[in-house]
């Protein structure tokens, strides 16, 4: 039995499914609008292609899903690359959902043909501390930010 149990987790802590796991259970409370357990997936230093830190980030998904109820977020052919406690996951994402911005927001989104990546860095303790510290798509502007 303690065979097993360490074969699953040796399965289970490995670097690429980590990362992978990271970012679908991102996504995910995103979706849920659970913003205390997106917030600990984002680590302090947290910055962006549009020069947002974790506070900004935070407060714009908020205001970003506070206009998509029942938002559904899908992620079509995740790669995941890894190196030197670092992890890259980039999908082409897509948005769906109701409410009176629901089409501005996914026409925005949809129509990106370039994927997103979500940067991830390990912590020091633990195989399943990964910490969000980045998020990029060269095509997705932001009036007003940098790209």
């Amino acid at each position: 039995m303690a065979l097993v149990a360490g074969i699953y987790l040796n399965r289970l802590w490995q670097v690429e499914r980590q990362v992978g796991l990271h970012s679908t259970h991102l996504l995910r409370h995103i979706e849920k609008k659970n913003w205390k357990r997106v917030g600990e997936f984002i680590r302090a230093d947290y910055q962006d292609q549009w020069g947002h830190d974790r506070t900004v980030v935070l407060e714009r998904l908020r205001e970003v899903f506070r206009a998509l109820p029942n938002a559904r977020i899908e992620a079509a052919d995740p790669v995941v690359r890894t190196h030197s406690g670092r992890g890259q996951w980039s999908a082409k994402i897509t948005i769906n959902g109701t409410g009176e911005y629901a089409d501005l927001i996914e026409a925005r989104v949809n129509s990106l043909e370039e994927p997103f990546e979500l940067d991830w860095q390990r912590g020091a303790t633990w195989p399943w501390d990964w910490k969000l510290v980045a998020v990029r798509n060269p095509a997705f502007e932001i009036a007003g930010y940098g790209r």
